[in-house]
């Protein structure tokens, strides 16, 4: 809104200042202080309604050293998350983006079921929260407005190298910007250790025929389905002690941050070698103020946790992830820049299997971990949370590294 208020201000009456607001750059400093500002200074105040209202978590018993001690703190927390971003977004950024607008949606959507799951929780007195199959319909649903809209939006496009461009050499000698085709519809993504680190989802069809390329559609939309379900689920499980989840999404989301923001610019997409994406930079605003919202948040999230995100928070910030790697055309590094959920996913996964495998063959079930999802294992081993939490960033932080250089591998 202040980016439409300054721009008409500049425009009908040269205000001072007022072209500030027409930088990214700008836009994306003020709204991480701004969300940053909003989760620190009001976090506390929706803490202490929190508390008023007795939105205490209810503590299972795990036998966890420690897990006693924080029944009663409150939980919802993911609602300053979401304040916090949704405001500096709607302050400074182009709403009519659509990548923008995707990811407005994807927060108030995943927001609103991961609310009635705690909800159910808290004042239902049910413990099972949202039945499981409510929680994937809405992920499903989720998955099919952010397919659909990938895939037939006008909006939604690539810009790839002109083909009568000579690989490696400036075409232009003013900016150094190689010659590109104009802006089209494409299901093509990011893949590293192939060449132009390229892959098109076509391909998965067109093999059988060409003709086949205009049904691409039902091969993409199940994979955003799947993706969006994976990451928010793998939020959801990361997010079991103090500052794990909202620390380690806070890694992730601001590597996304630096694939949007080169995506979105011609000249250092075109310097990088990086596929370039139309308006897709606008997404940085997003970025930067979701970023700076789970900065705040770690204020009272870190050990002892003064707030737990609960469901509100989890299921949200794994939506917005995977919408922010499928919109930058990253969702096929998800398994390396978001290993710490794919661990706590699989750990789950392998748990469950094994157990049922052996008790169906011994008799009695085996487990492969002392406790899932992963990071319970070590609290089980006898490490203190804190230090679980900060090895899960220093590896988060590792992951980010590797996929950031994957982009160079060909």
């Amino acid at each position: 809104m202040l980016y439409y208020l300054f721009k008409y201000l500049e425009s009908e009456y040269e205000f001072p200042g007022a072209q500030l607001f027409g930088y990214l750059s700008f836009r994306s400093a003020m709204a991480i202080i701004f969300s940053l500002a909003i989760s620190t200074i009001y976090g506390k105040k929706i803490i202490d309604y929190l508390l008023t209202k007795q939105v205490g978590e209810s503590v299972r018993e795990l036998g966890l050293k420690g897990q006693s001690e924080k029944a009663g703190t409150p939980t919802m927390g993911g609602i300053i998350i979401i304040v916090a971003t949704l405001i500096p977004v709607l302050l400074f950024a182009k709403l009519e983006n659509i990548y923008v607008i995707l990811l407005i949606v994807t927060t108030i959507w995943m927001g609103t079921i991961g609310f009635i799951d705690d909800y159910i929780k808290i004042f239902k007195k049910d413990k099972e929260g949202l039945k499981g199959i409510f929680k994937v319909i809405g992920q499903v649903g989720l998955g099919l407005i952010i397919g659909g809209t990938m895939y037939f939006h006008p909006g939604i496009t690539v810009k790839e190298e002109a083909n009568n461009a000579v690989p490696g050499k400036e075409l232009n000698e003013v900016g150094n910007i190689r010659e590109m085709g104009p802006e089209e519809k494409s299901t093509i993504t990011t893949i590293p250790f192939v060449k132009n680190n390229e892959f098109e989802y076509s391909s998965l069809i067109t093999w059988i025929d060409a003709d086949y390329a205009k049904y691409a559609w039902l091969v993409f939309i199940p994979i955003v389905i799947f993706i969006v379900t994976a990451v928010s689920n793998g939020a959801n499980l990361t997010d079991g002690i103090d500052g794990l989840a909202a620390g380690s999404s806070a890694i992730i989301v601001l590597t996304l941050g630096i694939f949007a923001w080169v995506s979105g610019n011609i000249i250092f997409s075109d310097y990088l070698n990086i596929m370039y994406i139309p308006k897709s930079g606008e997404m940085t605003i997003y970025i930067t103020a979701f970023a700076g919202a789970l900065v705040g948040f770690l204020w009272y999230n870190t050990f002892p946790a003064q707030v737990f995100m609960g469901d509100t928070g989890s299921l949200t910030i794994g939506g917005i992830i995977a919408v922010l790697a499928i919109a930058t055309r990253k969702e096929l590094l998800i398994p390396l820049l978001c290993g710490i959920f794919l661990m706590e996913n699989l750990s789950v996964v392998m748990q469950v299997f094994w157990f049922k495998l052996t008790k169906r063959r011994y008799g009695e079930g085996r487990r492969i971990f002392l406790m899932s999802p992963l990071h319970h294992h070590y609290q089980k081993k006898g490490h203190h949370e804190s230090k679980i939490v900060v090895r899960f960033w220093i590896v988060g932080i590792f992951l980010a590294i590797v996929t950031v250089v994957t982009l160079k591998l060909r």
